[in-house]
């Protein structure tokens, strides 16, 4: 297996990925009644639900050694391969990981064989990719992302009751990852900022400078407020984030046999 994403581009991670309440809220929602939770790809341990027995599970020491000391303590492990019996836990949950893990099926069935009640991912529509302005400044993320993000309705299909729900982002959001920042381009100049993004984190340096010194360009000139201006007058938007929720369905809904589009279920 590959080395751990964030063992390369976790450092400084919990600076700037604070989680943010309202996102928070629509994952312990999805969560129900379940009292015990597995969290895949804990990493700093953004979203982990306060009043529930949580398990962490992360494979980079680096997001590890980042963990708040409240927290429960990390066990260092790969979402293939959970060192938990079967049906251990009421419910197994993943935030913003599920692109980084070298197999995401086997990871889900992984998921589902130690959940007794429920699975919540919250992951990202790869078919938004185009809709949002940094493709103008950055397509090699978007093309990056497109290959490792899985489709949402296929992720839905592995559940036995599959739903899928839009998650709007903020323009104040806290979690401050790519999507995040639809209405606030400038923190993409803050070098610590980018470095907490996994899809700038990825990128050749040649092509992140370039990328950086057309985007302060534009927005010296006014350029992008020109033509983007318009989203910092909204609340909120959708970026193609999805909450992803069901059943763990151990009888059937095998990776082979799930539908194509959200109408097919």
């Amino acid at each position: 297996m590959s080395e751990p994403a964030y063992d390369r581009i976790g450092r400084g991670y919990a600076r700037h990925r604070r989680a943010d309440p309202r996102i928070a809220a629509r994952i312990e929602a999805a969560l129900g009644d379940a009292e015990s939770v597995v969290n895949v790809g804990a990493g700093a341990g953004s979203y982990e639900p306060a009043g529930r027995e949580v398990i962490a599970i992360e494979p980079s020491r680096e997001m590890i050694a980042q963990r708040d000391p409240a927290l429960a303590p990390a066990i260092e492990a790969r979402a293939e391969q959970l060192p938990l019996g079967d049906d251990a836990v009421a419910a197994a949950m993943t935030v913003f990981s599920i692109h980084h893990w070298d197999d995401w099926e086997r990871g889900l069935a992984e998921m589902k064989r130690v959940a007794r009640e429920r699975i919540v991912i919250l992951s990202f529509d790869p078919d938004y990719l185009e809709r949002g302005w940094t493709r103008e400044y950055v397509p090699e993320i978007n093309a990056d992302d497109r290959e490792r993000f899985p489709p949402v309705a296929r992720l839905a299909g592995a559940l036995g009751d599959g739903r899928i729900e839009a998650v709007e982002i903020p323009a104040d959001c806290t979690d401050l990852f790519l999507g995040a920042l639809w209405a606030r381009p400038e923190l993409i100049l803050d070098d610590e900022v980018r470095a907490s993004t996994s899809g700038f984190a990825r990128l050749d340096d040649e092509v992140e400078r370039a990328a950086v010194a057309r985007l302060r360009a534009d927005l010296e000139s006014g350029a992008w407020d020109e033509r983007f201006g318009h989203h910092r007058a909204l609340a909120a938007l959708d970026v193609g984030v999805r909450l992803i929720s069901g059943s763990p369905a151990k009888a059937g809904g095998s990776p082979e046999k799930m539908p194509a589009t959200e109408e097919e279920r």
